[in-house]
């Protein structure tokens, strides 16, 4: 237990380091805003790119489960949203993306650096490629044809692949598989070089996620707030659980894939849904829930496959 409270403790506590932090104006909006470009523009790809380049095997396993598992809950969360909840085709693509996109960047990199260490950077690579590709590129496609249901396919398609292959983190996942399968060296001096800015990434992404949180109501949409998290922090674990183990994924490749199910929303979804002035409300108020309850979900999911890890 003590292992598991050391790596969930800081993490939260980074958290609300940078929630205070907002709250009480010791950092402006501005200062937020640049700080979070630096993880997302350069801190993290640094660090993923470092990890990735590094001699690794496996990490398949991990990212068939979380993917299937996810695109099968998107597409359930969208026909539930649509029939249950009564809502258009857009924000009902808004809110099947709050029930499956974590916060990978800001909580997950973090964690599973904490919690697994080097072995879990393969699978946690293969995870972040894919799944910013997939669940965003699905979702804003949908999110496209539910606002603009007359506009040429070709050009939703294009805009929304320009914008995932925009993504800093995207790339630099690529970039790192492309330099393993040339079989490139990287410097000394460079990969020194790129650790110094990774290391900042994990604790300055956490204390941004805390800043963001300080200004999301929780008390928007309680309904669909309540099945996003359910959904989110219970059922896509244990979906993504059953299906690395009917792929036969590793006892690393599971606890990363269930664990990286685990993430509360993620903040793209809340973005997104900012971008397209649909769902806002919602999409924060499942930011902030799931991120408060996951305390209790990933301590408990840590504490497990630390417990039957080699």
């Amino acid at each position: 237990m003590g292992g598991v409270v050391e790596v969930v403790i800081p993490v939260f506590a980074m958290i609300a380091l940078g929630y205070g932090a907002a709250k009480r104006k010791l950092v402006s909006e501005e200062g937020f805003r640049g700080l979070t470009m630096f993880v997302f523009g350069l801190a993290a790809p640094a660090l993923l790119f470092a990890g990735g380049t590094r001699p690794h095997e496996g990490g398949g396993g991990a990212a068939v489960a979380i993917l299937s598992a996810s695109i099968l809950v998107f597409a359930l969360s969208l026909l539930g949203a649509r029939r249950v909840f009564r809502l258009n085709l857009a924000e009902a693509a808004l809110f099947a993306l709050a029930c499956v996109f974590g916060n990978s960047v800001m909580m997950g990199v973090p964690i599973i650096f904490a919690a697994y260490g080097p072995p879990g950077v393969p699978p946690m690579l293969g995870i972040l490629a894919l799944q910013t590709m997939i669940l965003l590129g699905m979702a804003t496609i949908v999110t496209e044809v539910g606002l603009h249901a007359n506009a040429p396919w070709r050009r939703v398609l294009s805009a929304s692949l320009t914008g995932i292959l925009k993504n800093p983190v995207v790339l630099s996942v690529i970039a790192a598989f492309i330099w393993m399968l040339f079989g490139l060296p990287v410097p000394g001096v460079v990969r020194r070089t790129l650790e110094l800015v990774g290391a900042a990434a994990p604790g300055v992404a956490l204390f941004c996620l805390g800043g963001g949180l300080a200004g999301i109501s929780a008390a928007a949409a309680w309904k669909e707030t309540t099945a996003i998290v359910g959904v989110k922090l219970l059922a896509l674990p244990a979906l993504t659980w059953g299906l690395a183990l009917l792929v036969g994924a590793t006892p690393i490749e599971t606890a990363v894939a269930v664990t990286m199910a685990a993430l509360p929303t993620g903040a793209n979804a809340f973005i997104l849904a900012r971008r397209y002035a649909t769902g806002t409300d919602r999409s924060g108020a499942a930011v902030v829930v799931s991120t408060a309850i996951s305390v209790l979900t990933l301590s408990a999911l840590i504490g497990h496959f630390r417990g039957i890890l080699p």
